[in-house]
């Protein structure tokens, strides 16, 4: 729809941020790009993604910080706290949005901000979790051989698209909330049977690797209150020999059952008692890559969020937490879901585009 113009569009979003008088504070000084593989890696990472904010940043949203001065997004999240960036990447996608080149153009301002780096591979043209994995339009008659060389090839593009950008990458999800496996059919996870979707991860766990050594692989399963997933499903990957170096968990706790955001106690403390459980039995460390809040519940989400914080914080074996679209106010929305029929995403922690209280726990 708007393909055809969206590589000017990023090339102007990220001349507009690089031009502006003092997009990264009140010297206006971009902090110097690492060159790859050098950024110093702490062990526990606080992070947000902000996967949307260029498409917001093209409707108009203007972000600005606690002395009410705008501030670029990226620029605004580190200020707040966070000190890791990550992103979703899209094959295809319509308009472009969360395409390599719109990946690119945020990956940069996170590296001039010497933040840390997720990428989070969809293998879609859109969204991919637990109710659909579609493969990408050029990809839907592909047969097995034909989708794992595709994923070798698209994880390759990026990722070494990235590195000739001084981008350092930490962290590289294959795949994006895959409880079920991912490319469906073919790559689906279904009883007994990994071993499809195993293939799959493992070319891409090697491409990672051929172009980023030192990043780790993650695995990421929604619903990290489920024991009983997570041990099927990573015993299924521990018996077919998959190659990976974390385990990914989702943690919303106002969306399970038991009175939902009531319980986000209960809740999170399931999520938390399964870190330990998989990190004992399975032998990787955890990383809560998505969790998110009600943002018209700012106290009690500032609440959960410190709690939640604290207590992950505490855990050896866990890496780290990643807030899920926090730049968001559940009124904006992307035009896809315009499209789509949905409502706005109604867990972001922003209000008349300030951050609430819901994000004060990550302040340094």
């Amino acid at each position: 729809m708007r393909k055809s113009w969206i590589s000017a569009l990023l090339m102007a979003l990220a001349v507009t941020t690089a031009c502006q008088e003092n997009p990264y504070g009140p010297t206006g000084h971009v902090p110097e790009v690492n060159k790859p593989e050098e950024i110093v890696k702490g062990s526990y990472a606080e992070g947000a993604d902000i996967s949307w904010v260029t498409e917001m940043e093209n409707d108009g949203v203007k972000f600005y910080n606690a002395s009410g001065s705008e501030t670029e997004c990226t620029a605004l999240m580190k200020e707040i706290g966070f000190d890791a960036i990550r992103l979703r990447v899209w094959v295809d996608p319509e308009e472009g949005w969360c395409g390599k080149e719109d990946v690119i153009v945020k990956a940069k301002r996170a590296q001039a901000l010497g933040m840390r780096l997720m990428i989070d591979f969809h293998y879609s043209d859109y969204w991919a979790d637990p109710g659909k994995q579609n493969p990408p339009a050029a990809w839907k008659n592909h047969d097995l051989t034909q989708l794992t060389a595709a994923v070798g090839e698209h994880t390759e593009d990026i990722l070494k698209t990235l590195k000739a950008s001084g981008v350092n990458v930490e962290w590289v999800q294959i795949g994006n909330e895959v409880n079920n496996g991912m490319l469906w059919p073919a790559g689906k996870v279904e009883g007994k049977s990994a071993d499809n979707f195993i293939s799959l991860v493992n070319t891409g766990y090697n491409m990672v690797k051929e172009v980023y050594p030192s990043a780790k692989v993650i695995v990421h399963v929604s619903n990290g209150h489920d024991a009983g997933l997570f041990d099927w499903f990573f015993g299924l990957m521990k018996n077919g020999n998959a190659k990976y170096d974390i385990i990914g968990m989702s943690l919303y706790p106002m969306w399970w059952e038991n009175g939902g955001w009531n319980d986000w106690k209960q809740n999170a403390d399931k999520c938390l008692a399964n870190i330990k459980t998989v990190t004992n039995k399975f032998r990787k460390r955890v990383m809560i890559c998505e969790t998110g809040m009600p943002v018209s519940e700012p106290q009690m989400a500032k609440n959960a969020m410190e709690y939640i914080l604290t207590q992950a914080k505490a855990i050896e074996e866990c890496l780290g937490v990643f807030y899920w679209e926090p730049q968001t106010d559940g009124v904006w929305k992307p035009s896809n879901y315009t499209d789509s029929g949905w409502n706005a995403y109604n867990m972001g922690a922003f209000r008349d585009g300030r951050p609430t209280m819901a994000l004060d726990p990550f302040k340094n």
